[in-house]
């Protein structure tokens, strides 16, 4: 005979959470010994990977996350919140408009170059050499535009060129840490390897955005390339939450991309070819 209960119980199991009446207790730790003793970027971590981060590795997931907090409202994720806003919908549906816009293009990008750092990494037989390091580099770069199109995530900015003002204060974050040993340092090798190599193949310098230098610090810690998506997610959700409450108070109804005195084109569809 079928154990009903047992049947039920197990149909979600999880080493996340231990829930009972009057307990509560994260990947095996009470919660009541966690509240006030660990960051929220601890949080994270224990939550997403279990265990806990060393300072210098909580460091570098906080610093992360600040550095992806927003980028006003001409980034989609944050003018589709704010539109929502003035749609007279509550918080948690704006904020769940502007994280479902950080797709492969916005936001989402981190997680495809993390694929192309480690591409990369695997194909280094000495990461200290600088010529092996250029030669892995290429050979990622041809394998990825051969599979995927000419453009590199993770590169690149439409406001910001050739600096992000973002990426070299993470990467110095990054060997600053790499200099206890918690870290290996070598995928901001690798990552501004990739930059100098776009920047001579199209003839000028171009920028490592925030998807290219939060996936740098999500490889050196560990974080296989979903969960950099997963984190800018976490990350750009607080700009969003801001935005929105801050629409909000400002009101306004229905708002869209452009002001009402402004029309978009119409053109024929025999003009569309």
């Amino acid at each position: 005979m079928t154990d009903h209960n047992s049947a039920v119980s197990e149909w979600w199991t999880t080493s996340i959470i231990d829930m009972e009446p009057g307990k509560i207790a994260f990947r095996g730790q009470p919660i009541e010994s966690l509240i006030g003793t660990l960051s929220f970027a601890e949080m994270i971590w224990l939550m997403v990977r279990g265990g806990r981060p060393s300072a210098v590795q909580a460091g570098l997931l906080e610093a992360a996350l600040v550095a992806g907090v927003d980028h006003g409202p001409q980034a989609p994720s944050i003018s589709a919140a704010r539109m929502a806003a003035t749609c007279g919908v509550g918080l948690n549906n704006v904020m769940a408009t502007g994280v479902n816009m950080l797709g492969d293009v916005h936001g989402g990008a981190g997680e495809q170059c993390a694929e192309l750092l480690l591409s990369v990494e695997v194909r280094l037989p000495d990461p200290a050499g600088a010529l092996g390091l250029q030669a892995a580099v290429s050979a990622s770069m041809d394998e990825w535009r051969a599979e995927r199109g000419k453009i590199i995530p993770g590169f690149g900015h439409r406001f910001h060129h050739p600096v992000d003002p973002r990426a070299p204060r993470l990467m110095e974050l990054v060997r600053e840490a790499a200099k206890t040993g918690e870290v290996s340092g070598r995928f901001v090798d690798i990552g501004e390897a990739v930059q100098a190599e776009i920047g001579a193949k199209r003839g000028s310098p171009i920028a490592m955005n925030i998807d290219g230098a939060t996936a740098v610090i999500f490889c050196e810690l560990g974080f296989p390339p979903p969960l950099s998506r997963g984190m800018f997610c976490l990350s750009r959700s607080v700009g969003i939450l801001a935005h929105g409450w801050e629409q909000m108070q400002q009101g306004g109804r229905n708002k869209g991309p452009m002001p009402p005195s402004i029309l978009p084109a119409f053109k024929s569809e025999n003009t569309l070819d």
